[in-house]
This record gives structure tokens, C-alpha cells and sequence, in this order.
């Protein structure tokens, strides 16, 4: 994709999540920076901060859990290289701790591909995972949302038990559910 594209398919990606009902009345919403070929989240980020929401980043931890910061804008945000990894971008301000996604009413979720199930395959490092269970035990029940190309949406993805299906899929031509809005 050219730099135009990805501009383009930030902007529908946007427009797309912000229909939304889930995070249309949220108040705090945990999301992650977009990196490499993914779909872009900047204008989400910023489309949701104007809105007054709370939004939580993800700092990644040395043994791969997730803590979690505020993010307050692009000037917020730092590149922190992690070993031989991309380096991803986090919040540069107070880390919260790894609970502090436990308060918000919706989290966005990164992924290679979504299946008909609802099912979502990572990249394979387990912080998601980590975050999904973190939610199950403090009873939090969060919509759960993976931002992806329409190419990424397909008919089946391994699935493990301790794998949890999402409520939406949201690309750039549309939004995919499977399970109704709350």
C-alpha cells in the first residue's frame, strides 16, 4: 500500500469504529499503537480523545504482559525498542500497572486475522492472551474489538482453549459482529 492508502484506510478504519455503539458511550477505552503493516489507529486515538474518552496504551513488559499508560496525543508517545522485536510505540507517561485495563469499557485489540467464530489469531506472543485472562478474573466485561483489513477476516484461524472470541471486527469497509452490541 502507498502512503495515500494507508491514510485512506486509517481514515475509514476510524470512521468505521467510531460508529460503534461500544465506543460511541465509552469512558475509557484500552487500545495499542498501530506498527509495521497494520492498520493505522492514530486518527481512532485522536478521534476519541476529542470525544473526551480516556485512552489506555499498552507498554509492553519483559516478560511480555502488558502494562498500561494514558495517552495524551502523538507527543506522548515513545519508540522503545524491545531487543531484536519492532519497536513499538507507548505512552512516555505514568505506567498504570498491568490491571489498569480492568477499568475500561472497551478494548481494542490487534491481530493478524479474525474467523467467522469470532476467533483472533496474534502474532503469537501472549500478551493479549495475558490481557484477556486479566479481564476473566476481575469479572470485567469489556467489548472486545480487532481492527483489521478486510483480507484478514477469514473463514477459520487455529484456536486454543484458552482462546476467547471478540465481539466485533472492525475493517475498513465495515463492521462484522458476533456478538450484539451491549
Amino acid at each position: 500500500m502507498t502512503a495515500d492508502d494507508l491514510r485512506e484506510t486509517s481514515a475509514a478504519l476510524a470512521g468505521r469504529a467510531l460508529e460503534l455503539p461500544e465506543l460511541a458511550r465509552a469512558g475509557t477505552v484500552a487500545a495499542y499503537v498501530s506498527v509495521g503493516s497494520e492498520p493505522g489507529t492514530l486518527a481512532l486515538l485522536d478521534a476519541l480523545r476529542a470525544r473526551g474518552v480516556r485512552v489506555l496504551l499498552p507498554a509492553l513488559l519483559p516478560d511480555n504482559d502488558l502494562d498500561w499508560g494514558a495517552y495524551e496525543g502523538g507527543g506522548s508517545l515513545a519508540r522503545v525498542q524491545h531487543g531484536g522485536r519492532m519497536a513499538l510505540f507507548e505512552p512516555a507517561g505514568e505506567r498504570l500497572g498491568p490491571d489498569a485495563v480492568t477499568t475500561a469499557d472497551a478494548v481494542l485489540l490487534p491481530g493478524l486475522a479474525v474467523d467467522a467464530r469470532g476467533m483472533r489469531l496474534g502474532r503469537g506472543g501472549g500478551s493479549y492472551d495475558r490481557v484477556l485472562a486479566r479481564l476473566e478474573r476481575a469479572g470485567a466485561h469489556p467489548a472486545l474489538v480487532v481492527l483489521l483489513y478486510d483480507s484478514e477476516v477469514v473463514e477459520r484461524v487455529p484456536a486454543e482453549p484458552h482462546d476467547r472470541p471478540v465481539d466485533a471486527v472492525v475493517t475498513p469497509s465495515g463492521v462484522r459482529r458476533f456478538r450484539p452490541a451491549s
